[in-house]
């Protein structure tokens, strides 16, 4: 089972390097690293180019922002598996795509997603969200509930029936897919009870009120284009991050 990593780049050098280390430090042996930088004039470019080892992938160009990167990024991979890692994100430990693979060996099992801890960016030792995803279950997306993003990997045929990134949505696009996938795809997903991402805080959805308001228009498109909810399902989206603090 290969197991591709797409991460899109911009302007990232001063974090890309914790990425990229986590992924090439994986005890699991089968992996393509698919890194798509949207033409980064800070270094970046040649920090990939320094690292980047015979199996990766690698494509420098103007993009349309993470959505359309990250499509490129789906074109690109050849993996069984596909997940992510942002490049201010890094992979919790060495065995995580060793769990992820044993995970997805099980049978009937179309995608993994585990828990996700939001860190300090100026000091990843010290966590500020914790995500604990608990188990899925198909009547829990009314309530508001998703699987955490960079922690969800599928295998490719979902991706490939089901679609990638729309990128007329501009924050709430991964929000979204998983709903297509979930809802409309029906798709049977597996839980593994333990961190696998570790992202730094300072995301695009809420860098400022305008983007929290924008996030919150999308994520109600989101809910409605697959059938899932309105406003009460928003309501208690959010709600349910308040224990993240505590």
């Amino acid at each position: 089972m290969k197991i591709s990593i797409i991460t899109a780049v911009y302007n990232r050098a001063t974090t890309l390097t914790n990425s990229i280390d986590s992924v090439q430090s994986q005890s699991y042996g089968n992996t393509e690293h698919v890194l798509v930088d949207g033409a980064s004039s800070d270094g970046s470019v040649e920090l990939i180019q320094e690292r980047l080892r015979s199996q990766d992938l690698f494509v420098s160009e103007r993009d349309k922002g993470i959505y359309d990167a990250l499509n490129k990024g789906l074109k690109m991979a050849t993996g069984d598996v596909i997940g992510l890692v942002h490049s201010d994100d890094y992979l919790a430990d060495s065995h995580v795509l060793r769990d992820v693979a044993h995970a997805l060996s099980q049978p009937g099992v179309d995608g993994v997603y585990g828990d996700l801890q939001y860190v300090s960016k100026d000091d990843t030792s010290k966590v500020i969200r914790h995500w604990e995803s608990g188990e899925y279950h198909i009547s829990k997306l009314k309530r508001g509930w998703m699987p955490p993003h960079p922690t969800l990997f599928l295998k490719r045929e979902v991706i490939e029936q089901w679609g990638g990134y729309d990128t007329n949505l501009r924050i709430a696009a991964d929000y979204d897919a998983m709903l297509r996938y979930l809802q409309k795809g029906k798709i049977q997903l597996a839980y593994v009870p333990r961190v696998l991402v570790k992202m730094r805080v300072g995301g695009e959805s809420n860098q400022s009120l305008k983007k929290i308001i924008q996030k919150s228009r999308e994520d109600i498109v989101a809910l409605r284009n697959n059938g899932v909810g309105g406003f009460g399902t928003l309501i208690f989206k959010n709600l349910s991050k308040v224990k993240q603090f505590f």
